[in-house]
């Protein structure tokens, strides 16, 4: 018996739900039917799955968005580039806060105000410095969190990050290491179940459709193994239809949660699954729709737009200036053509242009198409400020 056409791809991964589209594309047989053979391998901490994946001992990986353009800069480490043919996710992160620091900056009922909540820890900065655990330096948890910060007039100087493994977020909440956490599900709900924190905000209140985790693998990997990885984008695409549908929430909950994937609490998976936080132990859960966002409105396609914003995010907060050669390698880390190439013919709607204004939608607008029709809804910034990819030094200069 022959082997699959592809061959077999081995995919990095951390234990969290959204890393759900390559689960799924092989529990499902997604990948099979692409002619593919997935072997998935979980990691602890986004530092071991980005080494598993440079020393090649992965093909592809689960990744923080921000970490495959700092990777491609040489940021932290020799630069070794990275592409981006496939976003996983947009959002799903919130900000969990410890008890006592929750009662004070949104002591009302449900997620907090963005600008509320920011006013009144700006407050509590004033009187110490505030401490806050992420996933990692190159993180959209990272620059999402500062950019509500500094947006609601906390000085830089007056709050700080540790890198904190997502497994280990609600321990080092629980244990005082931290004021705050923000990172992914199911890790908030493991501290809120655990009593050790309240959620105060999803990151979707602060950017509406922020980029989040996507499909990074190196670029030489890419170019020998095109085909594979075009079969993958497929399959990732079929697992994405699958996933966002109520009547699969149940099973792929259940899925999720084995030893070999996410190794949790199946009801704290289909609660984020299905939109709904837990936001205090011993209350009802909220629903808050498009907390998580795998599918639809183009959330799988890689905007080159996105990749610009977080690079103006890389200046701002790390210094140096910006440049615009480094500009645009961070832009072409991001891979629509590939996307493009592997979806061209199917059923899948292809946005007719590969950057946009970020944050400029209010609400529905019909977007031109390469292939397919296409809706996006709203996608502000908190702040009410817009990116423009045509001008991010001058975006740089606007900002608090």
């Amino acid at each position: 018996m022959s082997g699959p056409a592809h061959g077999q791809l081995a995919i990095g991964f951390l234990p969290l739900v959204d890393a759900c589209l390559p689960i799924l594309a092989h529990a499902h047989g997604f990948a099979e039917e692409e002619g593919l053979d997935l072997r998935l391998v979980r990691d602890v901490s986004w530092a071991t799955v980005l080494d598993r994946l440079l020393y090649g001992h992965s093909d592809a990986a689960h990744l923080i968005a921000p970490l495959a353009i700092a990777t491609t800069l040489g940021r932290g480490r020799p630069a070794q580039p990275l592409s981006v043919p496939f976003v996983l996710g947009l959002n799903g992160n919130a900000i969990t806060l410890r008890n006592d620091l929750a009662d004070e900056a949104w002591p009302g009922e449900g997620l907090g105000d963005p600008r509320a909540v920011g006013a009144a820890l700006a407050a509590v900065s004033a009187r110490r410095v505030l401490r806050f655990g992420v996933v990692h330096r190159y993180s959209s948890h990272n620059y999402m969190l500062r950019y509500w910060l500094a947006a609601c007039g906390v000085p830089r100087d007056r709050f700080e990050t540790v890198t904190v493994p997502p497994p280990f977020c609600a321990d080092a909440l629980e244990s005082g290491e931290v004021d705050g956490i923000c990172v992914g599900e199911p890790w908030n709900s493991v501290a809120v179940e655990r009593g050790a924190g309240r959620i105060v905000l999803a990151t979707a209140q602060i950017w509406r459709r922020g980029v989040e985790k996507v499909l990074a693998m190196r670029e030489g990997v890419l170019e020998e193994r095109r085909p594979a990885f075009e079969a993958l984008i497929r399959a990732l695409c079929k697992a994405g239809r699958h996933f966002i549908d109520p009547a699969n929430w149940d099973a792929n909950a259940a899925l999720l949660a084995r030893p070999e994937y996410l190794d949790g609490n199946p009801h704290l998976i289909h609660r984020a699954i299905s939109d709904r936080l837990l936001l205090a132990q011993g209350q009802e859960p909220v629903h808050y729709p498009d907390f998580m966002f795998q599918y639809r409105e183009a959330a799988n396609f890689p905007w080159v737009s996105q990749a610009a914003w977080l690079y103006t995010q890389m200046v701002r907060w790390e210094g140096g200036g910006f440049d615009a050669g480094e500009a645009a390698r961070a832009a072409r880390v991001f891979r629509p053509d590939i996307y493009r190439s592997a979806l061209r013919g199917t059923g899948e709607p292809l946005p007719g242009a590969s950057s946009k204004v970020e944050g400029s939608l209010a609400g529905l607008t019909q977007v031109g198409t390469q292939q397919g029709a296409m809706t996006l809804e709203e996608n502000r910034f908190f702040d009410g400020r817009a990116f423009d990819p045509a001008d991010p030094e001058g975006y740089l200069a606007g900002l608090p």
